[in-house]
């Protein structure tokens, strides 16, 4: 048998702290550089850099000497951490995909991902990259011309820390069947976590795609069936808000299944279908802010058809159900306004910026309606009040200019 040759570690220590400067000024780059590439994500992720302690290295070190067949060199190759946090598993491939783009990638590793549901591990992915040319010439050689950028979630950061200390960091890893198992239920757990964050993410995004639509539609019509009567030129259609040309949510009995659905069938201008997804849930046990809601909804669906007198309804049960519901104060207001009755119309945007005063499309709207009854200075000082919270607003400038002209200011 051949002798074996043991390393010696204050010649190998003399040789890593020799690029130890360079190695922290390299990792400080790269941190910047790749919380920068991530901000496209949307999400907020959380970006930390380490470069590796003489004492982890040397532990490496001998642990490969140990596990290598044959004589190759000892390559080392996260020097340099680089460690990128995701709130959302959509979040991992976006991360990877922007990482690429901005770096050269050697290698991208799924670690974790053979795992059985019935073994512990944890799961993240790792790129190993170059370190871009500009870094090394501004601080030097690092002791390594790579380094290696993990992207994980939440949770998977958290299991993978915890995993650190009990099994890693260990004399010794769990070898006892009951306590293997309950591992394994923590970590199954938090991969399953992960997984409803994931769907409810997606649900919130199609909800709130949905009320987009739904509102621009609403404000579209409050558009024209107000603002022309003060201009005389046209006011600009913008033509009927179509939804996105795709198949309807799955049916569903859930308060959150019926509300996507009526959302989908109140953008697709299906008022009649879509009032009754929203009385479904009215006759359902919900809570008073959630019932609130659901009326002010209903209550658009019927102001989109014309049908003034059941929106006035909906809108005043959504106050009766929430007090603070400066929204369906407003609407009402406004449904006052397209029939022509200004001082009830007043009345309730007064109501609605009472609940919040910064509504500039509310101040707009009352000195509409003070335009209507006579009352040019409140309805100029309405105005002002509006530009001061929305500057660029040409439609409130244009009504400030015929008060001022009816002023003679």
């Amino acid at each position: 048998m051949d002798p074996i040759t043991l390393p010696d570690q204050n010649t190998l220590r003399q040789e890593y702290e020799k690029y130890s400067k360079a190695r922290a000024l390299t990792t400080f780059d790269l941190e910047a550089l790749v919380e920068k590439t991530v901000t496209a994500l949307g999400s907020r992720s959380t970006v930390k850099g380490r470069p590796k302690d003489f004492a982890s290295f040397f532990k490496k070190y001998l642990r490969i000497l140990k596990d290598r067949d044959g004589p190759e060199p000892v390559v080392i190759t996260d020097l340099i951490g680089i460690r990128v946090v995701c709130p959302f598993l959509e979040n991992l491939d976006a991360a990877v995909r922007l990482i690429k783009e901005k770096f050269e990638v050697i290698e991208v590793e799924k670690k974790g991902s053979n795992y059985s549901f019935k073994e512990f591990g944890y799961e993240s992915t790792h790129l190993l990259v170059k370190i871009p040319g500009d870094i090394v010439k501004n601080r030097g050689y690092s002791g390594s011309e790579v380094a290696e950028i993990q992207i994980r979630t939440l949770l998977q950061d958290a299991w993978a820390e915890v995993e650190h200390e009990l099994v890693y960091k260990a004399e010794f890893t769990p070898f006892d069947e009951p306590m293997k198992r309950k591992l394994a239920a923590v970590n199954a757990s938090l991969s399953l976590a992960d997984t409803i964050f994931q769907e409810v993410r997606v649900y919130q995004r199609q909800l709130n795609e949905e009320m987009g639509k739904r509102r621009e539609s609403f404000f579209q019509k409050i558009e024209e069936s107000t603002d022309a009567l003060l201009f005389d030129t046209e006011v600009k259609q913008r033509g009927t808000v179509a939804a996105a040309d795709k198949p309807p949510p799955p049916p569903g009995g859930s308060v959150d299944d019926l509300l996507l659905n009526a959302l989908y069938a109140h953008n697709k201008n299906q008022f009649n279908e879509a009032a009754t997804f929203y009385s479904r849930i009215l006759e359902m046990r919900i809570d008073d802010a959630i019932r609130s809601l659901i009326y002010k909804h209903r209550g658009m669906a019927y102001f989109a058809q014309s049908k003034y007198q059941e929106a006035i309804e909906d809108f005043s049960y959504s106050l009766k159900w929430d007090k603070k519901a400066y929204k369906a104060a407003y609407y009402r207001g406004v449904v006052w306004a397209v029939l022509q009755r200004y001082n009830e119309a007043a009345a309730d945007f007064s109501l609605s910026l009472e609940l919040n005063p910064y509504q500039p499309f509310c101040l707009f709207r009352r000195a509409q309606a003070w335009y209507h009854t006579g009352d040019y200075p409140q309805a100029l000082g309405d105005c002002e009040a509006s530009l001061a919270l929305e500057p660029d607003n040409e439609t409130v400038r244009k009504l400030r200019d015929l008060l001022l002209g009816k002023l003679k200011m």
